[in-house]
């Protein structure tokens, strides 16, 4: 056996922690967007495919035997590459895909379905918006400079950003406590965000419960029938290791 992990996420991280410690033969793959992602205890590969044939390449020259498809739920075009390429090899695929967020008692949340419905949602009126979607969705929001944003990335950006913006740069998780506090320092009122569901970047979420501050909320892509779990554990099982070890 030799898994391929497409990754990027914290739940990736937690598997890969889990496939070293097993013993088990896997890559872990980039797509690399974040110039200095996360060491990794596993054989890494950065860098695109080249599209759902390029994947089904490296299934078959790298040896692939199984595909667990770690990477963000937001991340469409990631995950339907990697049913069409694995429908090709005839590799076993697995996405790993944790839980959406659901509404609870103090939740002001506004659900939309994309990044222009989003921008749409945001009031008229200046306001301070905290932009938790990462540096590739900012551009449409530039149809709203009246606003003062703010932006967390894990990289400092290489280009001008589409508006005048408080860039924190940092790499999470954070906790309620920090989110509490940074949302509070810089007085804002409104948050943009996508449901990515999990524990990781749930801080924010419960931050905007607890100060009671709507929520623009995109729901997540539909992706193509595959076999998923929710669980770390449930992965290594799978993958045909029954102990879970690290997780």
């Amino acid at each position: 056996m030799r898994a391929l992990i497409l990754g990027g996420t914290a739940d990736a991280n937690q598997l890969a922690t889990s496939v070293a410690r097993a013993g088990l033969d896997a890559v872990y793959s980039y797509g690399g967007r974040t110039r200095a992602p996360a060491d990794q205890p596993l054989p890494t590969r950065i860098g695109g495919f080249g599209g759902p044939r390029g994947l089904a390449g490296y299934i078959r020259e790298a040896g692939i035997t199984h595909v667990v498809d770690a990477t963000h739920p937001f991340a469409a075009e990631m995950s339907r590459n990697a049913v069409a390429a694995c429908t090709e090899t005839a590799t076993p695929l697995l996405g790993l895909e944790r839980a959406p967020w659901t509404r609870t008692d103090g939740d002001n949340w506004i659900e939309v379905a994309d990044l222009d419905a989003a921008v749409a949602a945001l009031p008229e009126s200046r306001t301070r918006v905290f932009l938790a979607i990462g540096r590739q969705h900012i551009a449409p929001f530039g149809a709203r400079p009246q606003h003062t944003y703010t932006l967390r990335f894990v990289d400092s950006p290489e280009g001008p950003l589409p508006f005048q913006a408080d860039l924190i740069v940092s790499r999470g998780p954070f906790t309620l406590d920090a989110e509490l506090e940074m949302i509070r320092a810089r007085g804002i009122a409104w948050i943009v965000a996508r449901n990515s569901g999990g524990d990781g970047a749930r801080a924010k979420i419960d931050a905007a419960r607890t100060l009671g501050l709507p929520v623009i909320l995109m729901s997540r892509p539909t992706l193509p029938d595959r076999l998923r779990v929710e669980s770390v554990a449930e992965v290594m099982q799978w993958l045909g290791h029954r102990t879970c070890l690290g997780a």
